[in-house]
């Protein structure tokens, strides 16, 4: 009797589907049934499909956005400018490599955006960004000090941002820009490591330059900055800007979209408000004889927007950091001085 429950379970166990099972031998080999090595075939050549497609990606990847930190502090851009002067008197030849007045900036990150999809993907990424940026700083201001200089391989030269925990700080935020945009799959990001500088002079600009000698920048040319204190920036926007498309007229790159960063954008509400209720003046739409569906109205409404926080933040950080300029505030005050000394010497005439 027990022979035969031992020969009717044998012979349900041989019936069973086991197909599917793979079975492990003392020596770690896998038997592996026919059924699922079609299956892995096909799935290895899925990925190796997958991974032909991504090499030839990046072999075209070609940056044309990048993700900008605008400089306007007055007392780094002069700065940056009597360093320029110098160097040109020294050499007027190196004038046309000089990076524009206006365009000052940090590049936060650089990426591939060949569509107008693309770059609309890329604005959701950006403000996607914000209240990543803004848990990161915890409502302190992130000021970057610039000081002394430097250059990649002596053909771009660069202004420092001086060490310290303001680097981490930038490094944390560039990090994870680039998470959110490659996770909405866009070719963002270098090889080489995130290193903050602020670009005043490339060759590259000037390519005939070689042709007449000047292949490398001198280091002698810079020597008397080469520890300059430029100033001071606090990061108040990032702004996704296109390498390509035509400059805007005070010298800065095509800006697509911008955040602004904490309090700052709260202190523009009342502009904002003001800017709103111009929404229904905005230029209509083709469709439906003339009037715009919701997701363009929608789309022009954040322009609006956009532009407001920008304009009403530019205007208030020139303000404030105008004020803070060495020696205007003594120029004021001297002013006001002579004034009230003239009037006495008139009182008493």
């Amino acid at each position: 009797m027990s022979e035969n429950f031992e020969a009717k379970t044998l012979d349900s166990l041989i019936n069973m589907p086991l197909a599917t099972i793979d079975i492990k031998d003392d020596c770690g080999i896998t038997d592996v049934p026919q059924i699922n090595s079609k299956r892995s075939n096909e799935s290895e050549w899925i990925k190796s499909d997958e991974v032909k497609k991504r090499k030839r990606k990046l072999k075209d990847y070609q940056p044309n956005y990048f993700l900008s930190i605008p400089i306007t502090n007055r007392e780094i851009t002069g700065g940056i400018k009597i360093l320029q002067n110098a160097i040109i008197q020294q050499d007027k030849r190196l004038a046309k490599a000089m990076v524009t007045d206006g365009s000052f900036h940090i590049t936060l990150l650089v990426m591939q955006l060949l569509t107008e999809d693309e770059v609309n993907i890329g604005i959701d990424a950006l403000l996607e960004l914000k209240p990543f940026v803004e848990e990161i700083l915890q409502g302190k201001h992130l000021i970057l000090p610039f000081q002394g200089i430097d250059t990649f391989g002596n053909q771009v030269g660069f202004v420092k941002l001086a060490e310290g925990d303001h680097i981490n700080t930038l490094l944390e935020i560039a990090e994870t820009a680039k998470y959110i945009f490659q996770e909405k799959g866009i070719l963002a990001g270098e090889n080489r490591s995130f290193k903050p500088h602020l670009t005043f002079m490339k060759l590259s600009k000037a390519p005939w330059l070689r042709k007449n000698g000047i292949k490398k920048i001198d280091p002698e040319l810079y020597e008397k900055f080469i520890n300059h204190r430029f100033g001071e920036e606090m990061l108040y926007r990032i702004d996704l800007c296109s390498m390509l498309k035509k400059k805007q007229n005070n010298g800065y790159y095509h800006c697509d979209s911008s955040i602004v960063i904490d309090e700052l954008e709260s202190s523009s509400s009342a502009v904002l408000q003001s800017y709103s209720k111009d929404l229904p003046n905005w230029p209509r739409g083709e469709k439906n004889g003339g009037e715009p569906d919701d997701a363009e109205l929608v789309r022009l409404s954040k322009r609006l927007v956009e532009n407001a926080v920008l304009k009403a933040v530019q205007q208030y950080l020139e303000e404030t950091q105008n004020k803070k300029q060495p020696g205007e505030g003594n120029s004021v005050k001297t002013e006001e001085a002579d004034r009230n000394g003239s009037d006495r010497d008139n009182n008493r005439k």
